[in-house]
């Protein structure tokens, strides 16, 4: 029985334990990037995707959405915390699919926020845009940034915050003095997703059927910088708050303090009467036998601020200041329910998607943005995807999570969330497909996913970089051929999974061992920081740019709908519409030693996702015997790098152990 309206399953209140497991022969133990929100204990699987009889069917959210008086509490309660503590701030917030619904300015509030420096001072990414001489990062798109990340990053049974975010992406986990030499956070790359620039991402709009369709985008990605909390109304998540009032947009470098911040006891004060379920509160979730953090702040801790009202705030403590492409109209909006066709997303009909759980990405008026259909590179490929099999590898991939055990949710034992996207060649969306209580964040990522794979298995990756009109992308290409000892690198040889791009993007190869170089697609160490991460952010660096301007008001002309300015394949289009990510979750997808596209996963694990995707393209081409994973003698794990006279294998994908509800086997993805 399907209950798409009906409540969530009571979130029993214990630990959850991941465990990162490798577990496949696409694995190689050394030099990985094995840390993950991944792993799994009990249960097993194969790489069958046949449904068990043990695995209840999925729970959609209630159609729960932030009222017009509920906007007005947390921005009075946000901006009572903020009076009473001295710290006059600038308040965010967000429906669940990323509308801003208020951007509420106090009086005394920093307009212009600063990101932090890289380490040596060379700021040659992000931390450039805000430097003196550099533009000026608005404090609205630093709250916003914050709100956003709180929403998505959080589901029904997963409650992150901004500082869960950067406990996460640093370059070790936990980041802390006491951890240097661990490998780099689960989620390492995920802060440049949901750009400005993003193909998917939807733009405000002030009025329309299509008005409040999301996801919308973010004007800095998500945020590492304390300070962002999601939202929940009878329990069911509707939104997230961001705040800035200290005018640094950083990160926190050490998990082991407690830090006092301003920012977060303002956002968490916003959250009285609409707070995270304890029971699924980020410390509720461990990864690799770390507790993950959720807040430094405690309510406890708070004004009290509850019986706070909008009629004391404005105009009293400030007001409501318009925002350029987010906020433009300057007045509180009602949030959008999820799973709503308002809303953007919503449960499939029978005709877009063959099981009834699926839910799916839409335009606000009914139609599906990203119905399966056939590849569009007929011109440079000889037997492009077809519909029918794109279809195929879609449904193999929803059926595997079906029956996978999820890593990142409580109760212990849900069915796995997660969003899937299907690309060929050119980067060209086949099919988008989700779970009806995925993160958000995941649409944005499972498309970056599929698109780097292709794009770094493809015969084009070199050219194309080479092509960009920034000389810093450019350099990138020598920098992998020297360090592989391969002049042919990036021209289609080896097939390369986001797991093994991502050994390449670490400060440290292998990653997290100190001493070592960086890897060729990363910044040296001396450089690193969240905001730098490497081609991650150069790609995109002008883009920013181009966006920042524009809210700022410099200029009347957005960055355009495609991120990077690597050429285009066709009019308007490139590769990498919405940029690359550099942690795990996709496969490239092979017609026998021909590419013909790339499946990208994305919300519940980083082995879990490998996992989904890997077992999904396998089971399609069992199915339909024309397509499926990079032949084994091609896969990225097939190369081996000197390092300092120790060879070091890239992986591929690493799948968890025993990570399926309805069978014992482990080993899932074994000999495959």
């Amino acid at each position: 029985m399907r209950f798409p309206g009906g409540k969530f399953a009571a979130l029993a209140a214990t630990f959850l334990v991941l465990a990162s497991c490798g577990g496949d022969d696409s694995v190689s133990s050394s030099g990985g990037d094995g840390s993950g929100l991944g792993g799994s204990s009990g249960g097993g699987g194969t790489g069958s995707g046949s449904s068990g009889n043990l695995i209840e069917d999925y729970v959609a959210p209630n159609l729960e959405s932030l009222s017009f008086a509920d906007v007005q509490k947390v921005l009075a309660q946000a901006a009572a915390q903020a009076n009473a503590s001295g710290h006059p701030a600038t308040i965010a917030v967000v429906d669940r699919v990323g509308n801003v619904l208020a951007v509420f300015a106090m009086t005394g509030a920093i307009d212009r926020v600063k990101i932090d420096d890289a380490p040596n001072g060379q700021n040659i990414d992000i931390q450039g845009l805000g430097a003196p001489g550099g533009l000026k990062v608005p404090a609205a798109a630093s709250a916003i940034a914050k709100a956003i990340t709180g929403a998505y990053l959080s589901s029904g049974g997963n409650a992150f915050s901004s500082r869960t975010a950067s406990m996460i992406v640093q370059q070790h986990f936990p980041p802390s003095p006491t951890t240097v030499g661990l490998e780099s956070g689960p989620l390492f790359g995920v802060q440049f997703s949901q750009l400005p620039c993003s193909d998917f991402s939807s733009r405000f709009k002030p009025a329309g059927a299509d008005a409040l369709i999301g996801p919308k985008r973010s004007p800095l990605g998500l945020s590492a910088d304390p300070g962002g909390f999601p939202l929940y109304k009878n329990g069911v998540l509707v939104g997230g708050i961001g705040v800035e009032s200290d005018g640094n947009y950083s990160f926190d470098p050490n998990v082991l303090d407690t830090d006092i911040s301003a920012d977060e006891q303002i956002a968490l004060a916003g959250t009285v009467g609409l707070e995270a379920p304890a029971s699924i509160r980020a410390d509720r979730v461990y990864v690799d036998g770390t507790q993950l953090r959720f807040s430094d702040a405690a309510y406890g801790g708070l004004f009290d601020v509850a019986g706070a009202t909008y009629a004391q705030t404005a105009p009293a403590l400030g007001s409501l200041v318009p925002v350029i492409g987010y906020f433009e109209t300057a007045a509180i909006r009602a949030g959008t329910a999820y799973g709503t066709e308002a809303s953007g997303i919503r449960l499939s009909t029978p005709s877009e998607f063959s099981d009834r759980d699926a839910f799916v990405i839409t335009d606000g008026g009914g139609a599906n943005r990203y119905q399966i259909r056939g590849a569009t590179d007929g011109a440079e490929v000889s037997q492009p995807l077809s519909e029918a099999e794109a279809r195929a590898i879609l449904e193999e991939a929803f059926k595997v999570m079906t029956r996978a055990r999820a890593q990142i949710r409580q109760p212990l034992d849900s069915r796995a969330h997660v969003s899937i996207a299907l690309v060929d060649t050119r980067g060209q969306i086949l099919g988008i497909v989700r779970s009806p209580d995925a993160p958000i964040f995941g649409s944005d990522v499972s498309l970056q996913k599929a698109r780097t794979a292709t794009f770094f298995s493809s015969r084009y990756a070199a050219d194309q970089l080479l092509g960009d009109p920034s000389g810093d992308v450019n350099a990138f290409v020598g920098k992998v051929r020297a360090f592989l000892g391969d002049p042919a690198a990036l021209t289609g040889t080896f097939a390369f999974a986001d797991r093994s791009g991502g050994n390449l993007a670490r400060p440290y190869f292998p990653d997290g061992e100190v001493g070592n170089p960086n890897g060729p697609l990363s910044r040296p160490i001396a450089q690193f920081n969240p905001f730098s991460t490497g081609l991650q952010s150069a790609l995109v660096l002008q883009n920013l740019a181009q966006h920042l301007n524009y809210v700022n008001g410099a200029t009347a002309t957005d960055t355009p709908h495609r991120c990077t300015f690597i050429p285009e394949v066709t009019a308007n289009q490139n590769r990498l519409q919405n940029g690359i990510q550099i942690f795990p979750g996709s496969v490239p997808v092979y017609r026998g030693n021909t590419l013909v596209g790339g499946l990208g996963v994305s919300g519940d694990g980083i082995d879990q996702d490998d996992m989904i995707s890997f077992l999904g393209t396998n089971n399609a081409g069992v199915r339909t015997g024309t397509i499926g994973n990079a032949p084994p003698a091609i896969r990225a794990d097939n190369i081996v790098v000197n390092v300092a006279g120790s060879m070091v294998r890239l992986r591929f994908i690493s799948c968890p152990f025993a990570p399926f509800l309805d069978t014992a086997q482990q080993n899932a993805c074994e000999g495959l």
